[in-house]
Formats: structure tokens, sequence, C-alpha cells
């Protein structure tokens, strides 16, 4: 494994939450980046001496193959959370990552950087979190030097995590907790795990596990953000038995707020082991608590906006 100082990366999944900020990051440290994506129209430019984005879809051999001509690097990005038709997390986390990584192979690809997550166990009853372990597995025997990174539970400005949270404890008297609260968090800023990828690829390291400066119980979450926005919400404990219901009503919908894929990672404690982190990446988290002022005026404009 040889770091990558120069050149073309090409980022899949680069029109997404975690994704488009990995390609600002990537083009800020002076590599020339093409996005590729189901969704191009997505692409947010700042520059148009770049690449234009490309129509990917993952599941197809041709067009993996078409947007890695002449790239040195690679990132994938690709995430699904919401089993749909075809689209099942075996299909876009197993073999998707490994179609992805035989092509890059194929191409000459030098370096390839996945996305993974925290938890990610090819053991696991929980169809996602087993395709993520599976998906690990299945990209480093198609590419032996992948570098895999493992985020912690996202959090910034427009994300679907702590501004959901915010949002209800405005809304809800009594709030629903999963289970009795007691599962541990560490949530990390987008844009740190953004840069830390930008940065893997001048490194030499196979594996890095990013999580934020602290370590909530996810009780402690809640009260952090309620005391923040100066709410005093009643905490009420929900077993998961009745969350995967819910869950399972609200895949029903066209954008469902819960899935059971989340509640199963709430299952877990989402927090960082003995590999490499930040540090390695010379990289000092952000709290939490820098972005959630920002995160809660926005709930407090669309709680405004929809009164």
């Amino acid at each position: 494994m040889r770091p990558l100082r120069a050149g073309l990366i090409c980022v899949f999944g680069g029109t997404g939450f975690l994704g488009r900020r990995v390609v600002r990051r990537l083009r800020d440290h002076g590599y020339t980046v093409r996005i590729a994506s189901r969704h191009p129209e997505r692409a947010r430019f700042s520059n148009t001496d770049e690449p234009l984005p490309v129509r990917v879809d993952i599941g197809d051999e041709s067009s993996v193959a078409a947007a890695l001509a002449g790239a040195r690097g690679v990132v994938n990005a690709v995430s699904l959370y919401v089993e749909r038709g075809n689209a099942t997390f075996r299909a876009v986390h197993v073999e998707g990552a490994a179609r992805l990584a035989r092509q890059a192979r194929s191409a000459g690809v030098e370096r390839l950087v996945h996305i993974s997550g925290i938890g990610a166990n090819p053991s696991s009853s929980s169809p996602y979190i087993r395709a993520r372990g599976e998906g690990e597995n299945a990209i480093k025997s198609a590419f032996a030097d992948v570098t895999i990174v493992r985020p912690a539970v996202m959090f910034g400005p427009d994300d679907a995590f702590l501004h959901s949270i915010a949002t209800l404890l405005r809304k809800l008297p009594v709030f629903p907790m999963f289970g009795d609260g007691g599962t541990r968090l560490q949530p990390v800023d987008v844009e740190d795990v953004a840069e830390a990828v930008a940065r893997a690829f001048a490194q030499e390291r196979p594996l890095y596990e990013l999580g934020g400066p602290r370590i909530y119980t996810y009780e402690e979450l809640l009260r952090s953000i309620a005391r923040r926005a100066g709410l005093k919400p009643m905490l009420l404990h929900m077993p998961f038995a009745a969350w995967q219901a819910v869950a399972w009503a609200s895949e029903l919908l066209p954008a469902p707020p819960l899935t059971r894929n989340q509640v199963a990672l709430m299952r877990i404690d989402s927090t960082t082991g003995s590999q490499p982190g930040f540090e390695a990446l010379g990289i000092s988290p952000r709290s939490l608590e820098d972005t959630l002022d920002l995160i809660l005026s926005r709930t407090r404009s669309d709680g405004h906006a929809n009164g």
C-alpha cells in the first residue's frame, strides 16, 4: 500500500451526506475528483474545471468500469438504509462493494478507501449490520490494499440524526427512548470524517475507527440536546420490540423517518476501540456541542415555517 498524494480520485456516492463533503476535502488537498452517483444532477460544483459527474449504478459492471477510467484512487461512499425492490443491503453493501473492488483492481487503481461503520459484523442478526460486515470481507478479498474507514454515527447541520432528535424534542412533551437509554454513542462530525478520508490517501494504514471526543449514553445525549435547546422533556423508556413495530410501519412511507436497521443499530454501542483513529491522521475531532447550536437554530426555523 503506497501513499497517493496526487491524481484523479473517483468518489462513488459523491452526492450523499458524507460523499459530497469527501469530494470537497479531496479537492482542498489538491486531488482531481470525479463524482460517480446514481443522481449526478445533485453534484454541487465550486470549480468548473473538475470532471463532470457521471451516472453510475453500482450494480452494473459497465457503468462502474467506465467511471473508474483513468482513476488512481477510489472512495466507496455508497450507502443504503432502506431496502426497496432489487436495492437490498446485500446487493449494495456486499455485491456492489465487491464489484467496485474488482473493477478497481482491473483498472489499475492504486488506492481504495471503503466507508463502512463501527459495529459492522458479518455474524449479526440484523441484515443491515451483517451486510456491512460481509461487505468489508468481500472488498478485502477483491482488493487487498483497501483502507476501511468505520465512522461512528455522524452528525452535521443537515443530518438525519441530531436534526430529527432536536425536532422531536421540541414537539413531544414525552420523548420515547430506545430501550433503557443506556446504549453508548460517540457521535462524530461528518466534516471530520470527510477530512480523515482525504488524509487516508496519503497514509498506509488499512483501517481507521472514527469517533467524536466524548462518549454519551443515549439518555445523556438526549438530555444534553434538550438542555442546550432550553427544553425539559419527559424521557420515557420504550422497549426495542415496540420500536421494531414502529419502524416496520414507518418503512411503508416514501421517506421513512425511522427504519428497522436504525433500531438495530441503537441496540449496540457505537464507540471506537483500539484501532487507529483521528489521532493517527493528525485530526482533533470537533465536539457535538460545536455544531449543535447550528442544528438547533435550523430546527427552530423549521418549526416557525411549519407553524
